[in-house]
């Protein structure tokens, strides 16, 4: 049975460096699992791994698709699985690095075909959400599939829509849905370690992380996108970091306030993902950021145990 190697966890736990160190020690490549990190052109937001760090290992599914594509978890789940057999077809490892959770359960547990978009309902929900606000759209979600509720974020109208479109036409949450379906790589071991830091240390991590992000540009990567004619609907321009920097430049809020909401959003961010990844089965935990040398043995001893054997000697 093939390895999938899968490195999870919220963001600023160090999933990339850990992803690219197992890499090259087992002869790897590593697949994204990030819903913003699959759009051209949007960078410093996403953290994306430049090309001179990757350390020589190839990485897939990043910069795939156009900002105005439209890029689910559905079809990240076909594009994933014909990315990590191909991997495997050449005798490498592949090891998926990522903090979608729902782009993780769609590769491993499958989503369901589901029902056609209904433009009637659809446009009711909307009205509700024009009329009494998005919030009131997530709160009827958290009664009827509180699941879903905690992973999509309150201002997600888009998939909070999808999610009451799904219960209202099959009369059965999207979450059970998800739990009746075949995943794609049924035929592969899924080997997947989750990093985990003490809150403290991850606000602090996250911190750091949005000044590096200012400090490399991120307000003239936006500025630029939008020079290049991307809409500001464009759905990365929803995703964390993007929208603050969008409404600092319209006026909202100064840099100083921008960053510090920066930083609160992530950190909430980072709890619901942690709440997520302690519901999916399986998963061992690594406790420690992922540049650190204990989480790489941690991951080595753990493919060890499955039969794989390093590639390349520690470096």
């Amino acid at each position: 049975m093939p390895v999938l190697l899968a490195i999870l966890g919220p963001t600023a736990s160090g999933k990339s460096a850990l992803g690219i160190a197992v890499a090259r020690r087992f002869a790897g490549e590593v697949v994204a699992c990030d819903s913003t990190a699959v759009y051209r052109g949007f960078d410093i937001g996403t953290d994306k791994v430049p090309a001179a760090e990757q350390g020589g290992v190839p990485h897939h599914l990043v910069d795939v698709v156009d900002p105005e594509e439209a890029y689910s978890a559905a079809r990240y789940a076909r594009d994933a699985e014909v990315v990590i057999r191909q991997v495997t077809a050449r005798g490498r490892l592949p090891v998926l690095v990522g903090g979608t959770g729902l782009y993780y359960r769609a590769l491993t547990r499958g989503l369901f075909p589901g029902p056609g978009r209904d433009p009637t309902l659809r446009a009711r929900l909307a009205r509700v959400s024009a009329r009494r606000g998005v919030d009131r759209l997530h709160a009827w979600l958290a009664r009827v599939d509180p699941p879903s509720a905690q992973r999509i974020q309150p201002r997600d109208e888009k998939r909070i829509v999808r999610a009451l479109e799904v219960y209202c036409l099959t009369g059965r949450p999207l979450t059970e849905h998800f739990a009746r379906t075949r995943p794609p790589l049924a035929d592969y071991a899924v080997v997947a370690v989750g990093l985990r830091l003490p809150p403290e240390v991850t606000a602090d991590r996250v911190a750091r992380r949005v000044d590096a992000q200012f400090d490399r540009g991120i307000v003239a990567e936006v500025r630029g996108l939008l020079a290049r004619d991307v809409p500001e609907t464009a759905h990365p321009f929803s995703g964390l970091v993007y929208r603050q920097v969008l409404e600092m430049l319209h006026g909202v809020r100064d840099e100083a306030a921008t960053r510090e909401l920066i930083v609160r959003e992530n950190r909430r961010y980072a709890r619901r993902q942690l709440i997520w990844f302690r519901k999916e089965p399986n998963l061992q935990w690594i406790h420690g950021a992922g540049e650190r040398p204990e989480a790489r043995e941690a991951v080595e001893r753990i493919l060890t145990s499955h039969g794989l054997r390093p590639a390349d000697p520690v470096a």
